[in-house]
């Protein structure tokens, strides 16, 4: 499979002084160009057990930074005031962890069915690739975009349905999701979440296995050292039929002018390595 390198090019200096004789030294100067992943994110290990509640009181965020969700991917450029958003991921063997942090002045949901058109209500929205490989993933595993409503309920695209139409399924299980809204001005949205890694393999059909306990896939066990593609994002609706921003957290080269690409193809994700 293919995998977008969004890469910087660094010279990297390196002067060496080399001794003539006692009065005199001879300067030569190397310049080397150094490739460096501009979008490369890590995550460290949490310290302890965390409690997904949105109250983030857990020792272990403080060892996180902040990052933006600051990159345009539809609609026009919001204020400020209607939304701004940052996250912070962690992790451990079972899960990652995201702290999201919100700043939305109007929390639309217009469709009952956490199924239908999803994306034209605010909701977050979680891109993962397990195994960081990229590729395709619009009707299929291969990665996941997970909209996390405001519900808390989790939508998907899975394989299309036998009539060829689109199949939007719920993930509820991979996604444990608990927000609230902070009683100081501006009323931030604080959200916790943990999110299981599914591999390539995972299947809506359950297997066929002897032991009841194996009939269900598992997700990932995630160690020190791995990667994974990621991609963090937030659909803003302040009352419209259709969403007016779609707000990411990876700048996104534009395909044919279109930069709504996290749905389709995990290459423009971000490579996100876990570390200790």
């Amino acid at each position: 499979m293919s995998r977008l390198v969004n890469l910087l090019t660094v010279l990297v200096v390196i002067v060496t002084l080399t001794t003539v004789d006692a009065n005199a030294f001879a300067v030569t100067v190397t310049v080397i160009d150094v490739e460096i992943d501009k979008r490369a994110l890590e995550a460290k290990k949490v310290k302890e057990i965390m409690t997904m509640d949105g109250i983030a009181n857990e020792a272990s965020w403080q060892l996180a930074s902040w990052q933006p969700i600051d990159q345009l991917i539809l609609g026009s450029m919001p204020s400020k005031e209607d939304f701004s958003g940052r996250f912070k991921i962690m992790w451990d063997e079972q899960q990652l962890y995201l702290l999201v942090e919100i700043t939305d002045d109007i929390l639309f949901d217009q469709h009952a069915d956490p199924r239908h058109l999803y994306w034209d209500d605010d909701c977050l929205e979680i891109f993962i690739d397990e195994d960081g490989s990229g590729g395709n993933h619009q009707f299929n595993f291969n990665a996941f975009a997970y909209h996390v409503a405001l519900d808390n309920q989790v939508v998907d695209i899975g394989e299309n349905n036998a009539d060829g139409s689109d199949n939007f399924i719920l993930l509820n299980d991979h996604v444990t999701s608990v927000w609230r809204r902070n009683e100081q001005s501006p009323n931030k949205v604080i959200w916790e979440l943990s999110v299981r890694a599914y591999g390539d393999s995972f299947s809506l059909q359950v297997p066929m296995q002897t032991s009841i306990q194996n009939k269900k896939i598992q997700p990932v066990k995630l160690s020190e050292g791995k990667n994974l593609g990621f991609m963090l994002a937030y659909c803003d609706n302040d009352g419209s039929k259709t969403r007016e921003h779609f707000i990411g957290s990876v700048d996104i080269k534009a395909v044919n002018g279109n930069k709504n690409l996290g749905y389709i193809t995990a290459d423009v994700f971000q490579r996100l390595t876990l570390i200790r």
